[in-house]
């Protein structure tokens, strides 16, 4: 599992900071975890949680609003209308590098913000929210004692969670915008409701109306003992846990995404290969008259990792058409073989350290292939399968002079 630094632009131009955590195997999806009110990308409810969903294969993009943590801006200036718009771009940043996010997750303040940004984003099927109130105008309560001084003054010092920070009347104002549950009524996703009964900061019952105003699917789960900030470990593991698996009801359909499920289907003869976009990186599929392969490149080259890299391909070609064509000599040849296993290396090297090259190139391609035979085979019958190994179709191709006609199509 990789933890990759991500930084994109807000809507007035600021950056924002982020991590995508991306899976080790395969991604099913991608999410974005939005994190409480004030506090940051690497509390530890968005750490255990994101890194969790890793594990299971959803791809989470975590990260700062404007003014928080690690990314610019001034928290002053932002309220709950910017905080949406963040969620949009980095939905957007996404899109634009690796593929739409599907799920939105939302923590306390966070959960009511992914709740009022998903109608917004038609890629994210489902929703899950942890401890969230139902509307943002909850979040008053959190500085009622400073409200008159707000709305007198235009501005005043509060103390959040052990830190100040300045809150000025177009945040209470905007927080109005949003004291309704029509949204949620609209949200038309799939919906799942994490909360403790014994939250101090944000009531169970906001649970309870979100759960009812919303409509099916939807679930709810109780966090039993867990505090709002879910600074256990333990409880933010059974929250991810419990997610990937409710998740699963509503976007495994979607792992065909990666593939280009939703890209029209073609037709394709026998002997073609098709490739074609599954993000705007490196993610490919490679379609065949009857089969799907997926390309990338590694995380540390910008890739998600998703399959062999073009270069890894190329070797696989090669050895799978060595194996095959040793495999049918053996056997024609009643060959004792019990098995064959081909190991290939790409390297540039220097034409000096080419015997065999006959144009003196700064550097030219080497492929090392190593050919381990297992069986009761004689010395004469081994050279003889090395040379063998030499005569196979994809060996002739790639030493032959290649000529590789490029045309444009619509």
């Amino acid at each position: 599992m990789a933890s990759k630094k991500t930084v994109f632009q807000n809507k007035n131009g600021e950056s924002l900071s982020g991590l995508l955590e991306i899976p080790d195997a395969q991604t099913k999806y991608y999410a974005i975890f939005a994190h409480c009110f004030t506090c940051s990308k690497d509390s530890r409810a968005a750490s255990y949680i994101a890194r969790a969903l890793a594990k299971q294969g959803i791809a989470v993009l975590r990260f700062d609003f404007t003014g928080l943590g690690s990314s610019a801006g001034e928290f002053s200036n932002t309220n709950f209308s910017s905080n949406i718009q963040d969620l949009t771009a980095a939905a957007d940043f996404l899109e634009k590098n690796y593929l739409a996010p599907s799920l939105l997750i939302g923590h306390s303040l966070g959960g009511a913000a992914v709740l009022a940004a998903a109608q917004q984003l038609q890629s994210v099927k489902a929703v899950v929210v942890i401890a969230a109130p139902a509307t943002a105008a909850h979040v008053k309560g959190l500085f009622v004692d400073a409200q008159q001084e707000i709305l007198k003054n235009d501005t005043a010092r509060v103390q959040l969670g052990g830190r100040d920070f300045t809150i000025k009347k177009q945040f209470v104002e905007d927080l109005e915008n949003y004291n309704s549950l029509e949204h949620i009524q609209q949200l038309n996703k799939a919906l799942l409701i994490f909360h403790s009964p014994l939250d101090q900061v944000v009531s169970i019952d906001e649970a309870a109306h979100i759960y009812g105003a919303a409509k099916h699917p939807k679930s709810f789960i109780s966090l039993g003992r867990a505090d709002h900030l879910l600074s256990r470990s333990g409880d933010a593991q059974y929250v991810a846990t419990v997610l990937s698996a409710w998740a699963s009801l509503y976007l495994d359909e979607l792992d065909s995404q990666d593939v280009g499920s939703e890209k029209p289907e073609i037709t394709i003869k026998e002997g073609v290969v098709v490739v074609r976009e599954c993000d705007k990186k490196f993610t490919r599929e490679i379609i065949t008259a009857s089969h799907h392969l997926i390309s990338d490149e590694p995380v540390r080259m910008g890739g998600a990792d998703k399959g062999a890299n073009p270069y890894e391909l190329l070797l696989a070609a090669l050895g799978s058409c060595t194996s095959m064509t040793l495999r049918m000599y053996a056997n024609h040849k009643k060959i004792d073989v019990e098995s064959i296993e081909v190991e290939l290396q790409h390297s540039r090297v220097h034409a000096n350290d080419c015997a065999a090259c006959e144009k003196q190139e700064a550097q030219v391609d080497k492929i090392t292939r190593t050919i381990k035979l297992t069986g009761e085979l004689d010395d004469q019958q081994r050279k003889r399968m090395l040379e063998i190994a030499s005569q196979c179709p994809v060996h002739k191709t790639l030493e032959n002079q290649i000529l590789i006609e490029t045309r444009q199509t619509d």
